[in-house]
């Protein structure tokens, strides 16, 4: 201890010993009387002497109370200017951290929540096979519908993690919104011939954007329009400048339901009605578009169908 004190106080004991070595080496150029010297020199010793005692006290207590520091609220109280600097620099410094830790918190709350919605999503598909294998009625069109849903899910998830872990990831480059809208409804050919369901492409545009993206974002937009719309019913699209016009002549979404619709975790009356929303998809179509600095855009009618309109802001 009395080692530490004398490396933060050392400068201070050298500086006195100098000061004193000047005033002796004055009374010596100047023939003054050394007993005078001495005397003030024994008197200031003293004052010294007492002043290092509290000072070493003081400086043990402080050290010991932050050895034994658990807590930010159990840092003693400094009257200093730099100790009042330390104090407010920790507190920074804790609730920082705090915040960081929060964060971390509620971001693996989240990725939980979201595995465990996703996975009670693709226990629909697996169920739907295990009942066929049950009770050996294999119907090839709904196992392959199946299948593709539970593809499709699977896929989604793990485009959202990484879309979450690599924030910069993407290639932005010119694209025909014709081309990346016709991969998207060829993907889904499948479920549309299974509904009877007739697409219809309108137009064309090239644009500078991540077709990647672009296409998760339309597929999820599609996937509704055909997982909504009535059997042989049309699903119209129409490509503008620099926009996308996705229209369905489905079930419909409530009004109230439409400002809700890009929450996450949000399904609303129709995902309720078909058990087949996990109120994910517009979620994560809503956040990758701002990144792409798309617009989206939503206006329904109850049993009457639905438009989506995909606009780029600049």
């Amino acid at each position: 201890m009395i080692l530490k004190y004398l490396k933060e106080y050392g400068p201070w004991y050298i500086l006195y010993a100098l000061s004193t070595l000047t005033y002796h080496f004055m009374f010596y150029l100047y023939h003054l009387p050394q007993h005078y010297f001495l005397a003030s020199l024994a008197i200031n010793l003293v004052f010294f002497s007492v002043w290092t005692l509290q000072n070493y006290q003081s400086f043990k207590g402080k050290l010991l109370e932050l050895e034994s520091l658990k807590a930010f609220d159990d840092l003693p109280q400094g009257h200093l200017p730099t100790e009042i600097a330390y104090r407010g620099l920790i507190y920074h410094l804790v609730a920082k951290e705090a915040q960081q830790v929060l964060d971390i918190k509620r971001e693996q709350d989240h990725l939980e929540g979201l595995v465990k919605m996703w996975s009670h999503q693709m226990k629909i598909p697996v169920s739907a096979i295990s009942l066929m294998i049950q009770t050996h009625q294999m119907n090839k069109s709904e196992l392959q519908d199946q299948i593709f849903r539970l593809e499709n899910d699977i896929n989604n998830l793990l485009a959202y993690l990484k879309y979450k872990q690599d924030d910069d990831d993407y290639r932005f480059e010119e694209i025909s919104l014709k081309a990346c809208v016709s991969g998207v409804i060829k993907k889904f050919s499948s479920q549309c011939i299974a509904k009877q369901l007739h697409i219809k492409l309108i137009g064309d545009s090239s644009i500078i954007t991540d077709g990647k993206w672009l296409g998760f974002c339309l597929s999820q937009i599609i996937d509704n329009a055909i997982k909504y719309s009535s059997p042989a019913s049309d699903i119209k699209i129409r490509i503008d400048k620099n926009s996308i016009e996705i229209q369905d002549y489905g079930i419909g979404i409530l009004e109230e339901d439409i400002p809700r619709l890009f929450e996450q975790g949000f399904t609303g009356y129709s995902g309720h009605e078909h058990e087949k929303a996990t109120g994910l998809g517009l979620y994560m179509t809503k956040q990758i578009l701002d990144k792409l600095r798309f617009s989206i855009a939503i206006t329904s009618q109850i049993g009457h169908g639905t438009t989506v309109i995909i606009r780029k802001k600049y």
